[in-house]
């Protein structure tokens, strides 16, 4: 069975795109950071999402390799599309979503990168009333996909995995879905 990674920037309209994909496709989404924290729960270790990123170093770790053990031991039994980040935006730079030692556990056999235009993300952040999102400028939000690609290609280099770039654009969800829909 297969593990494919999806990942796109807040406002790239990647949830959307794979719940689309997902109405007529054998796979099982599962999100990353609700399988950590699942795992944290279990140990005692946190009460909600926001405490993990406030554990060491270590047990956050830790916690990232038992989570991508147990994405690829159900993939033993069902296709996986895991939806995580690509890499995370913090005040101190760019960070890897995947690091090495979740990318050896997990091994997917492909990334999917869903993309749009900066503009595009620009308007559907601001519009998106439901989401309380930092502004960023054109230029950011370009950046930002562009290491989502450098990472994208980086992790597939460690593991022998594809790369897919899907467009998602304004009033075209249709051809997105089914370009997923095609490579899965």
């Amino acid at each position: 069975m297969k593990v494919v990674v999806v990942a796109g920037i807040p406002g790239s309209g990647s949830t959307t795109v794979l719940k689309h994909a997902l109405e007529d496709l054998d796979y099982i989404n599962v999100n990353y950071g609700d399988v950590m924290l699942e795992i944290a729960k279990s140990e005692g270790l946190v009460e909600d999402r926001d405490q993990l990123r406030k554990l060491s170093p270590e047990k956050q770790k830790k916690i990232q390799k038992a989570a991508a053990k147990s994405i690829r031991e159900r993939s033993k039994e069902t296709n996986i599309i895991v939806d995580t980040h690509c890499t995370i935006k913090t005040p101190t730079g760019f960070l890897p979503g995947l690091p090495q030692w979740v990318l050896e556990e997990l091994q997917p056999d492909m990334f999917v990168l869903i993309e749009a235009d900066p503009e595009e993300i620009f308007m559907r952040r601001i519009s998106d009333e439901t989401r309380t999102r930092d502004i960023e400028m054109l230029k950011e939000i370009d950046l930002h996909q562009q290491m989502n690609r450098a990472a994208a290609i980086a992790y597939a280099t460690l593991t022998g995995a594809t790369v897919k770039i899907i467009e998602n654009h304004n009033n075209r969800l249709e051809n997105a879905v089914q370009e997923m829909k095609n490579i899965l």
